[in-house]
């Protein structure tokens, strides 16, 4: 029997671990008929456990990555997901796996996107299609989700300070296992990456960092660390001039076999000249690498020594983005995250025609501001496709600044920009926001400097889960001092509030969610909205008012029309579009003349834009009498699955405004 813990065997997520006799005598059966395992059983069937890959030859490991690989693409052709950084580590996943006790050791991703295959083989095949998928897995290692999960990620670099806090807790209580920290070559960039590393190196704990080198993270990388580490170790000629090198001090008669040792060991050896090595060292780190990572013998040698080492150990792997699927490999960056394609072809299915979504309309904004005003410079942290500055890169390059995933370092960069008389965009997904928040107080607000932060998947995101939903941005910013934030109805408004921000002297942010705008067209030279002032968008004679902000105004419309056309009251729609400033001139007007207010975001009701309502009609004395009901996102962790039915979930979709705005009206006083 294996060795893991009969708490981890038992758990209700994963069946028991096998006995390997029986695992081992059908595939020495296989072998005495003259077949391979893979002639009787699909290998990743018959697995149970993962102490069962461990149990099979180089050649069956090979068969089985095979499988894998066209799992992951049959399963994600139809849910969508990670697919081609989970293809790029499907050998290094079987070869840790093979090499180290999950159950016991502790394997920590870095931000998750890569860990399909490990999902695969931990238990969770027989449920791996219901990937991403409401009530189904999730697409990142979740702790509550599985045992063999150790760290819940999906934001980039935490797995270096995560793994080593787990490797301190080991040596405190006397234990022995394994800790590995997977990270890739993309949230390298990350500064919280290198805090890890230098105190991994300052303690000397026992330690295994793998670095998982595709030259990419969502997108081409960026920056020195890159182009170190790409040009020295990517390059052909590094590498033959190292064998020929080689070659010649072991040719010298008798003395060449000690030259060669010599060179290996001496600290300015070929391996610190050539490769990020020297790095590495000089952090404290026996270096090994680079390794091929879809040689499944190198890699499980590799990791055997690193397992012998006393000392941190950072193994430096070489993999291919999209490995073993060549639309993957031709286009990493559209199959890093995809949507449902042919899995035959790879080629996108096609969407129902409709309108440009909110990022495509953000898109088309800011270049036509920058082909006015030479000021607007875009910012983005790894994110150019995500965030629709594609074409803003190619039409102005030299206003285009891609920094890597390092968000803090992309505010406080934004700022300088900004002391010196520019007007930055900081294109961010709202999740990733949150990461540079002491930079949004401090470089920004505090100073008052005219950054804008163009908050994209602001609200739910859908199939990603909790760790991407947007749901925190307006309580976060609307309590910093010199903060405007605005959250714009449609497209329309979206790109009226772009050309607000431009105008405005000031710290700037405007959220908009993702997926498909409203189908208005855009203004070709949009002008500034009214600062601080709302939008009727009905009138209403019932004392009902709903106050709508952001994405859920339309809606809100659309669920008083169908009200009113019932015969059941007419309640009046605010658009309210400001957080801060709040539109108090226009509250103070809806107080006057109704006693029952919804209120609607798609934010979190604790410090949202509710919260702040609220607030206002409390310090102006406007509360007496007056009922509310806020619909919003609740205090929790919204799950994955798509938007549409989370929306319906929460009560946020126009059929259950509708039926909140009957109710309401129904109500008595």
């Amino acid at each position: 029997m294996s060795s893991i813990p009969k708490t981890i065997v038992e758990s209700s997520l994963l069946p028991p671990v096998p006995d390997a006799e029986p695992f081992a005598t059908a595939i020495a059966t296989a072998a005495r008929q003259g077949l391979s395992y893979s002639d009787t059983a699909n290998i990743l069937s018959a697995i149970g456990h993962p102490f069962d890959i461990s149990l099979l030859s180089l050649a069956q490991m090979e068969q089985l990555a095979a499988e894998i690989r066209r799992c992951l693409v049959s399963t994600v052709s139809r849910t969508g997901g990670h697919l081609a950084p989970s293809l790029g580590v499907v050998e290094l996943t079987l070869a840790m796996l093979s090499v180290f006790n999950p159950g016991r050791d502790k394997i920590i991703w870095d931000v998750g996107h890569q860990a399909y295959a490990y999902k695969l083989l931990t238990g969770r095949a027989d449920s791996f299609h219901s990937l991403r998928q409401l009530g189904g897995i999730s697409g990142f290692p979740s702790r509550a989700e599985s045992p063999f999960d150790h760290f819940g990620v999906g934001h980039s670099s935490t797995s270096v300070s995560a793994a080593l806090g787990m490797a301190k807790a080991r040596d405190l209580a006397g234990e022995d296992h394994h800790v590995v920290s997977v990270i890739g070559d993309g949230s390298l960039t990350g500064g919280l990456a290198y805090e890890g590393l230098n105190q991994a190196g300052a303690t000397a704990r026992r330690f295994i960092v793998i670095l998982n080198d595709n030259a990419m993270s969502i997108s081409k990388n960026v920056g020195a660390l890159s182009l170190f580490m790409s040009r020295n170790l990517s390059s052909r000629w590094v590498r033959r001039i190292k064998r020929e090198v080689e070659a010649f001090l072991t040719s010298i008669p008798g003395i060449g076999d000690d030259l060669m040792e010599i060179a290996r060991r001496s600290k300015h050896s070929f391996k610190n000249f050539f490769t990020p090595g020297i790095l590495f060292e000089a952090l404290r780190f026996n270096y090994i690498g680079a390794v091929d990572g879809h040689n499944l013998e190198e890699l499980q040698k590799t990791l055997r020594l690193a397992a012998t080492l006393d000392r941190p150990v950072l193994i430096h792997v070489l993999t291919c983005k999209g490995k073993g699927y060549p639309p993957a490999e031709k286009n990493p960056v559209l199959f890093h995250g995809v949507g449902s394609f042919e899995p035959e072809t790879g080629s996108q299915r096609p969407s129902v025609q409709g309108p440009v979504s909110y990022t495509e309309a953000f898109s088309q904004t800011i270049c036509d501001l920058a082909e006015r005003d030479s000021r607007v410079i875009a910012i983005t942290a790894a994110m150019p496709e995500g965030t629709g500055l594609t074409d803003f890169a190619r039409r102005f390059p030299d206003r285009f600044v891609d920094v890597g995933i390092c968000e803090q370092h992309a505010v406080t960069y934004a700022a300088g920009l900004a002391t010196q008389g520019y007007r930055p965009f900081v294109a961010v997904y709202s999740t990733f926001l949150q990461r540079s928040y002491d930079q949004i107080v401090h470089d920004v607000c505090l100073q008052k400097l005219p950054v804008t932060f163009c908050i994209d998947r602001a609200g739910l995101v859908g199939e990603d889960g909790a760790t991407h939903q947007g749901a925190f941005d307006l309580a976060y910013l609307r309590h910093i001092p010199h903060m405007t934030l605005l959250a714009p109805k449609d497209e329309v408004e979206l790109a009226r509030g772009l050309a607000t921000a431009l105008a405005h002297d000031g710290p700037f942010a405007l959220r908009y969610p993702r997926g498909l705008a409203f189908g208005s067209d855009l203004p070709e030279a949009p002008q500034p909205l009214p600062f601080g002032r709302a939008e009727p968008l009905m009138q209403g004679d019932s004392g009902l008012a709903v106050i709508a902000l952001g994405s859920r105004a339309l809606p809100a419309l659309y669920a008083a029309r169908q009200v009113a056309e019932l015969g059941l009251g007419r309640a009046t729609v605010l658009n309210a579009r400001w957080v801060k400033p709040l539109p108090e001139q226009d509250l103070r007007e809806i107080r006057a003349g109704h006693s029952r207010l919804l209120i609607l975001e798609e934010a979190s009701l604790a410090g949202g834009f509710s919260s702040a309502v609220l607030e206002f009609y409390s310090d102006a004395g406007l509360m007496d009498g007056l009922r509310i009901r806020r619909l919003g996102l609740p205090d929790c962790f919204v799950e994955h699955g798509p938007v549409k039915e989370l929306r319906r979930r929460l009560g946020l979709d126009t059929d259950s405004i509708r039926d909140a705005i009957m109710e309401m009206l129904s109500q008595a006083g």
